[in-house]
């Protein structure tokens, strides 16, 4: 969430910023008015409000006078007065409740600055490649994950459709201990080489949580509920929004960060918003696995640690030997709560095409702001926002593709990456069965 405050003393700067986003100038200046009005309506309430308050405690006062005086109509003229602005203030702290309300909805839906350095742009066209890892494998004769996996018998997505529906796998044998192998592996790296603390999150949270992380409200419609006494609690889209609300309502000491957390957990979308892409394989699935990275700092590490985040979740791919480019996103496909987002994307030679498997966002206070964390700076002034960042490292089953996919043999099976091997017991190829 955005400060008021900013966009108070800065409408024009979060217009522009609006605009880069790919609002038109109309609609932004429109959101700005609007938040402006919401802030000013919300400001000269709590003004009367204040000025009522201090004429109450005024009047309380010339009662005592008036009593002592011994002029009995005048202290009961001033009761009288004293019980209409007793009423006006009740009222009125409800109305300030409701204007609180308006304003932090409208502000809830507004997404973060980009920074200066992010390429305007309109949509993924518009990513600008900042490096490239590796030498893409171009075969004429490479197959797509799930034509190698179902061949295998180690992929069946019509038992899954049986069971759940569209946009669900099974996997078995050696498929599914190849999953499993890579998403030990990458807590592995990320916790004895890159300094990442291990959590086991709950997979159910409240809403106040998923509104933390800018899951809520706007973007609803891709998560799942459940029915939970008289309310209902979400499942995680990504282990970022239990492991970033580690510090909600916090004043962490400053000598404690960065804090750096990894989970390999379930992740679960409804994928609302990507009706007929990806419909083949499980590219785009609606629970998969995934091996998240966030980090906790202050407000003067945090572009240091993007970049850090970013290179612990390419070693994953280096490790593997897999090719990747790293892009940094435009301003039009940049997530809602991110300042500044690096994807990596992995060579598929099935699809002949690179494809994201990991995305690291530095989101500044923005999250912080929505979930009040905040710590003390070392040169002891009041509590401010912390930063937050996160970041895939990476994508267990998008992982799992990449290998399938890259270390694919003509007759059908499956080269086991020398970096797996210890967790797979020593097997370095699978075959059909």
């Amino acid at each position: 969430m955005l400060d008021i405050r900013w966009i108070r003393e800065n409408p024009q700067a979060l217009a522009d910023a609006l605009q880069k986003r790919g609002q038109s100038a109309d609609a932004a200046q429109s959101i700005v008015d609007d938040l402006i009005e919401k802030d000013e309506a919300r400001r000269a309430h709590l003004v009367a409000l204040q000025e009522k308050q201090e004429r109450r405690n005024a009047a309380s006062k010339e009662i005592g006078n008036a009593m002592r005086a011994g002029d009995a109509a005048r202290a009961e003229e001033l009761k009288g007065e004293v019980a209409g602005i007793k009423e006006f203030i009740q009222a009125g702290e409800a109305t300030e409740r409701e204007l609180d309300k308006a304003l932090n909805d409208a502000l809830s839906v507004i997404p973060n600055l980009p920074l200066d350095d992010v390429p305007v742009g309109k949509d993924e066209a518009d990513n600008v490649e900042v490096r490239r890892v590796g030498e893409p494998r171009r075969a004429n004769a490479s197959k797509e994950h799930f034509e190698i996996g179902e061949a295998l018998g180690m992929m069946d997505f019509e038992r899954a459709a049986k069971l759940s529906g569209s946009r669900f796998t099974v996997l078995s044998g050696h498929l599914a201990r190849l999953e499993r192998a890579l998403g030990q592996f990458m807590l592995d790296l990320h916790t004895t080489e890159h300094g990442y603390t291990e959590v086991q999150p709950p997979l159910l949270v409240r809403d106040e949580v998923l509104y933390g992380t800018n899951q809520l409200p706007k973007f609803e419609e891709d998560l799942f509920f459940v029915k939970h006494g008289d309310g209902r609690l979400g499942l995680i889209p990504t282990a970022e929004v239990s492991l970033t609300n580690l510090v909600r309502e916090e004043i962490v000491s400053h000598e404690t960060l960065p804090r750096r957390y990894t989970a390999l957990t379930p992740c679960f979308r409804s994928e609302a918003g990507s009706a007929g892409r990806d419909t083949r394989g499980m590219l785009r699935q609606h629970q998969f696995y995934k091996v998240e990275l966030v980090s906790i700092t202050d407000q003067e590490s945090s572009l240091a640690e993007h970049e850090r985040m970013t290179e612990c979740a390419e070693t994953v791919l280096k490790r593997l030997e897999l090719p990747f480019r790293t892009v940094v996103l435009c301003t039009g496909d940049m997530g809602f709560g991110a300042r500044k987002t690096y994807d990596i994307e992995v060579w598929l030679p099935g699809q002949n095409a690179y494809r994201e498997i990991s995305s690291c966002s530095v989101c500044g206070d923005f999250q912080a702001r929505r979930m009040n964390a905040r710590y003390r700076p070392a040169e002891g002034k009041g509590p401010v926002f912390l930063h937050t960042l996160n970041g895939s490292g990476t994508a267990v089953g998008r992982a799992l593709i990449a290998v399938m996919e890259n270390y694919q043999n003509e007759d059908g099976s499956i080269s086991v990456p020398d970096a797996l091997r210890p967790y797979m017991g020593g097997i370095e190829k699978i075959e059909a069965a």
